[in-house]
């Protein structure tokens, strides 16, 4: 028997009718040059087979894929951005292109971002420049291989449209990307009808949840607080897995966080360089509301607006009760995260949390590369002697260091066979600081040079095969949806 994923298209989304989404045009582009195909994730959703003329007819022109939606559709949502509520938000440059199930049978999203105007375009011209989909690509891979349960980059095409930006040296190339998701529906989706004051349509989207995302709540007797309860826990996994991957979003909005609990949409994202509690990634967050560490305060708070909209279909009590989960929820999803990035197991949760304090009482104090920290110590007492005759073993002394050190070899380590991966015989690790991303991309702006983010993504595979953290010790999905 095959174990070959079939094509499985299921448009689930178009069923809810017009109030939640609008049918829009793709742009026109004048080139069709592909500088990403995912084929990996293309294998896990039957679409392999596309050779590079149904690519570009799909993935660039936005053709319907065979017996999906006829037509895109721009996503009405609302949001707080920046905790300002904006209610004249939704998919201004980008749509739900189709949707298909994967072979454990789950719904996922084809959705794209710089694919032209919508009625939620504003000001904007709806289109994505070519460094933003460098950075978006970087950004997935690299998360998926640390981890995080976050949205895939499937598809870039260069279009050949200059675009001005006042951020970037005009004019600048642009491009059109595809990713691939477990859900692209946002807390903002709910937030709209509840503006709108329509509990029918609250009903409607949680119905719809509840079908596609959360089908163990079928039979909850309080459906809006049973959603509330099971997004609040994907939410505070989400958030403990940014703070164990030292990833900084960047830009917080309930717009940009879905019922999921998946990562995605990545414009001013930074990995931290060093430990720092109060590094932005946004050069507009002046007042560090996304910063590094107030990541779970900002999951948190956009939460609490989520159960506010759902309260015009469910009871205020037992919405607040949901609400109150994510501490405990999020403190153990930390300490998961933690010792999954360590390679550990757990000795409980006193000494696993002593444990993480200490180590970043040591990141503070000796300011090593963030990445650098999990690369020499995978395994805790198992790379003993690869850490201290490591490149960075002059930096582990000192009573800082000792203090961590003591509490991380009492833990057994739990895949000490990963060690023996190529990835743990390099010197340095992989990680994906802005100096890394910046550098890429001035060899593409300047020569046309894409070798460097070949090798850049070659290096994220190797790390996400060495460290293998997609999945827990029982071969699980750890964190969302895998091939």
């Amino acid at each position: 028997m095959s174990n070959k994923t079939p094509y499985t298209p299921d448009p689930r989304f178009m069923a809810l009718g017009p109030d939640f989404a609008d049918p829009v045009e793709p742009a026109a582009f004048p080139k069709a040059i592909e500088r990403f195909w995912n084929g990996r994730w293309a294998a896990a959703t039957g679409l392999e087979t596309l050779d590079a003329a149904a690519r570009i007819a799909h993935f660039q022109r936005f053709e319907p894929l065979p017996g999906n939606q006829p037509e895109p559709l721009a996503m009405r949502y609302h949001g707080h951005q920046f905790r300002n509520y904006n209610p004249q938000i939704g998919d201004g440059r980008g749509f739900l292109f189709a949707q298909l199930r994967d072979g454990q049978g789950r719904l996922l999203d084809l959705a794209t971002k710089g694919s032209g105007q919508t009625p939620w375009s504003r000001a904007g011209d709806g289109r994505l420049t070519l460094k933003g989909a460098v950075r978006e690509i970087l950004a997935a891979q690299m998360l998926e291989a640390l981890g995080v349960y976050t949205s895939k980059l499937f598809a870039v095409f260069e279009t050949g449209v200059p675009l001005q930006r006042h951020d970037e040296p005009s004019p600048t190339r642009s491009a059109v990307m595809t990713r691939l998701g477990h859900s692209h529906l946002r807390f903002g989706s709910f937030q709209r009808q509840a503006y709108e004051q329509s509990p029918e349509r609250i009903n409607a989207l949680i119905d719809h949840a509840v079908a596609e995302y959360y089908p163990a709540l079928a039979e909850s007797e309080d459906r809006p607080a049973a959603l509330l309860e099971a997004v609040v826990a994907a939410n505070a996994r989400l958030a403990a897995s940014w703070m164990a991957a030292g990833f900084v979003h960047g830009v917080l909005n309930t717009d940009n966080l879905n019922l999921t609990g998946e990562s995605f949409d990545y414009g001013p994202w930074r990995f931290l360089p060093h430990y720092d509690p109060g590094f932005t990634a946004a050069y507009f967050d002046e007042s560090g509301l996304y910063a590094y560490a107030r990541q779970p305060e900002a999951v948190f708070w956009a939460l609490q607006q989520l159960a506010g909209a759902l309260s015009l279909a469910g009871e205020r009590e037992s919405l607040e009760a949901a609400l109150n989960t994510f501490p405990a929820l999020y403190r153990q999803a930390l300490l998961d995260m933690f010792l999954a990035r360590f390679g550990i197991a757990s000795r409980g949760d006193d000494n696993d949390e002593a444990m993480l304090r200490a180590f970043l009482a040591f990141m503070l104090a000796s300011r090593l590369p963030w990445e650098a920290a999990f690369f020499d110590w995978f395994g805790g007492p198992a790379s003993q002697g690869r850490a201290m005759q490591g490149p960075r073993a002059s930096v582990y002394a000192g009573e800082a260091f000792e203090a961590w050190h003591a509490l991380l070899i009492q833990h057994a380590p739990v895949r000490p066979e990963r060690l023996e991966h190529a990835y743990f015989a390099r010197a340095e690790p992989v990680a994906m600081t802005i100096d890394v991303v910046e550098a890429i991309w001035e060899r593409i702006a300047g020569d046309d040079d894409w070798s460097a983010l070949d090798a850049a993504l070659a290096d994220i595979e190797l790390a996400r095969q060495g460290y293998d953290l997609g999945r827990d010790d029982q071969g699980a999905g750890r964190t969302g949806f895998l091939p």
